[in-house]
This record gives C-alpha cells, structure tokens and sequence, in this order.
C-alpha cells in the first residue's frame, strides 16, 4: 500500500474526499512540525511545508514519487535536488484567481481613490475634500500571465483599461490583452504602465526583478501593485520611489519579509496600501484545494496527465495546464 502524507487544513469530509480519491493508499496526517520525518515515508506528499525540510535526505532516500502543493507558490519544496530529481510536483496555482483579482482590485481602488488619506480623516473626523485618480482608461501592465494574470485581464476590462503584459510564455494571448510580450520586455512594459501589477511566480530569475531600473522606468505618478511575492520587490528600492514621489501609490499583499517587521519604513507611507498576504483567502478554499487534489491523485494513479503540473526549473506550470482555466472551459 502506498503512503501518502498530508498537511493542509481539513475537516474529515475532505479526509473522505481523498480517500475516495486514492483507495489504495495508506493517509498519514502530518502537522508542521512533523512534516520533516513524516515525509521520509511517503511517497505522495499532499500540502504545503511551511517548515524546513531535509529537501536532499528526501530525494536521496527515494521513496517520495509526488508532491501536490496546496499553495501556488513552491519555493517551500523546489531544492535543486527536487528540481533534479524525477519527482513531480504540482501546485495550486490560479485556483484563486477569482479571489486574488478582487483583492488586486481592492488594493487599487483604494489607492486611486485615496482610501488610505480619506480613512486617517475619517479617524479625526475631518470632512476634507482631496483629489483622487481614476482607473477607467488607465494603462495597466501585469507581469504574469498565469491563472491569476489572466483572471485579472478578465476583471479589468470593464474599467476601459488599456492592458498589456509579460510572461516566460508569451502565448496564447487573452483577447481583452492588447499586447502579450515575452519577460524579457518588463523594462518596457514598466515604461508604459501608469499602473503596474505583479502577478508572477518566486524564483531564481524573479527575485528582486522589480528593482531600481523597473521602478525608474515606470512613469512618474504611476502605481505599483503586488498581489505575487514580495520577494520580487526589491523594497529599498520600492521605498525610495515612494519617499521622492516617482511613485503615487503602491498596493500590497505581499512583503519581502512577513510579518512585515515594525521597523519597516513602508509603514510609514500615507500612500501605500499594506494587506496581510490575504489575496487567496477564501470561504471554499479548502473545498476547492481539496477538489484539485483528489482530481489529481484519481490522475496520478491512472497515469493520466496532471493538472497544474509544474516545469520544476521554471518553478511553475505552463497555463495550458491550469486546473482553473480547464474548469472554466468546460
């Protein structure tokens, strides 16, 4: 009987669900804290290490086969011995995209419409009319064009928004998109955005991409907003586009460092709007994950092609695979 390791918040439903999913397996509940030695004996591994784990100790014992990520991001298991290895690994990437837009738009609209000044007012029961930006006929950028990248295109357009975008898969270009670039071209797509939004994948070639160079290319009085990982931002440099005024505004729900330290000069910014890391919360989230997961384990086992299958040195699936985009098709 194979052994399959899970750690991600269930209720027994969901623990049916799986089972249901995978009849010949041996479940194997795991907390975070257990996760480094439960997963020496799996060979499925379903959830999100938010823990180190001994990644070459895996790989070297042999046994791990599969791993279906609960989370979109999968810098917690993508170890150059993983990436070298012939385990697959699948994530959960654009199964909130629905909800990562609406906290993107939460994010903008509030900047735009000057929530963060009009909110300090309200504290002090000042009544002060102030200026406010408008996002109808903007032009926006987004850098990513995954499940959570597309969705936004979708949910922007009504707002007569001019988009374009980048991608490492400069294909299949929404049509809502007015240009689809390859990533290569984000110092021009930052030169044309009066709103930039990043919605890509943490990796070797991503981190700190958003740097100095990209936000100096950016237009001044332009907006910055990063619903991805705030590893992507370089924030010293984010800081300093603000504190001069290049920037008008910046949105996040992702910081380099979370908790977000006190110490933090963001913190200090009348205009930056600053959210826990809340873009993929849900009121279903554990009911969709745990539909994504059992689609794929029924797959795995009947060695059908997988959804969100990752291309592990990228460190993110192609968006012809998406789980979501499927489904919506259908």
């Amino acid at each position: 009987m194979k052994s399959l390791v899970y750690c991600f918040p269930t209720q027994p439903h969901h623990v049916d669900w799986m089972r249901a999913a995978a009849p010949n397996c041996e479940f194997i509940e795991a907390t975070q804290e257990t996760i480094p030695e439960r997963i020496m004996d799996a060979e499925i591994f379903v959830g999100h290490a938010k823990v180190p784990v001994d990644w070459d100790r895996v790989v070297e014992q042999g046994k791990l086969r599969f791993i279906q990520s609960s989370a979109a991001g999968l810098d917690h298991c993508l170890a150059p011995s993983v990436i070298e290895s012939d385990i697959v690994v699948c994530s959960a990437s654009g199964l909130f995209a629905d909800q990562v837009a609406e906290q993107t738009l939460a994010l903008l609209l509030g900047l735009l419409r000057g929530i963060p000044i009009f909110y300090r007012q309200w504290q002090r029961k000042e009544f002060v009319r102030r200026p406010t930006d408008d996002l109808h006929g903007k032009r926006v950028g987004i850098v990513g064009m995954g499940g959570n990248g597309r969705r936004l295109v979708d949910v922007l357009a009504p707002f007569r928004v001019t988009m374009r975008a980048t991608d490492f898969f400069p294909d299949r270009k929404p049509a809502a998109l007015e240009e689809l670039w390859p990533h290569t071209r984000l110092e021009e797509l930052a030169a044309w955005s009066e709103i930039l939004i990043l919605t890509l994948p943490l990796n070797a070639s991503t981190r700190g991409v958003v740097d100095k160079t990209i936000l100096r290319a950016m237009p001044k009085g332009s907006y910055l907003v990063n619903v991805a990982r705030g590893a992507c931002v370089k924030e010293s440099d984010l800081c300093e586009a603000l504190a001069d005024g290049h920037l008008a505004g910046a949105g996040l729900d992702v910081t380099q460092v979370e908790p977000l330290p006190e110490t933090s000069p963001l913190w200090g910014f009348d205009n930056v709007l600053i959210t826990p890391h809340v873009g993929a919360q849900a009121g279903t989230r554990t009911d969709d994950t745990t539909r994504l997961i059992c689609e794929n384990l029924q797959r795995y086992f009947a060695g059908q092609d997988l959804y969100n299958i990752v291309d592990k040195r990228l460190g993110f699936p192609h968006p012809s695979v998406l789980y979501t985009l499927r489904h919506q098709a259908d």
